[in-house]
C-alpha cells in the first residue's frame, strides 16, 4: 500500500508539472506564444526530489503546497471556457490525487519506523 501511495504521489506531481508547463506555453496560454504564468511550476519543483525519495517531511509540507494548485484549478475551471476549463479540471484532479496519496503516505510511513523517513 505504501508503495502504491508513493507511486501515485510521484506520478501525479510529475504529471502536474508537465500539465502546467504545457498549459501555459502551448495548449492554452493567456497570450499567444506563451505566458509568464508558466513560472507557477517552480514551487512544484521544490518537493520533487523529496517526493521521489520518499521523504515523509517533504510529503507533509508538499500536501499543503498542492492546495494552491487545487484552488487555482477550481477558480480557472469556473471562470474560463474551452480548453482552459478542461485543463483546470485536470489540474484539480491531479492535485487531489497528489494530496490524497501524500497525506496517507505520511501517515502510514510514520507508523512504520523501518521505512523511509
Amino acid at each position: 500500500m505504501i508503495r502504491t501511495l508513493h507511486i501515485g504521489a510521484s506520478v501525479s506531481l510529475i504529471a502536474l508539472i508537465m500539465l502546467c508547463v504545457a498549459w501555459e506555453l502551448w495548449l492554452a496560454p493567456l497570450k499567444s506564444g506563451g505566458s509568464m504564468l508558466v513560472l507557477k511550476v517552480l514551487p512544484l519543483l521544490l518537493p520533487l526530489f523529496g517526493i521521489l525519495r520518499g521523504k515523509r517531511y517533504t510529503y507533509q509540507w508538499a500536501s499543503m503546497l498542492i492546495l494552491f494548485y487545487f484552488t487555482e484549478g477550481v477558480v480557472r475551471a469556473w471562470s474560463e471556457h474551452g480548453m482552459s476549463s478542461g485543463l483546470a479540471l485536470l489540474e484539480v484532479l491531479l492535485s487531489l490525487i497528489f494530496f490524497g496519496c501524500a497525506i496517507f503516505y505520511a501517515k502510514w510511513i510514520k507508523s512504520r519506523p523501518n521505512q523511509k523517513t
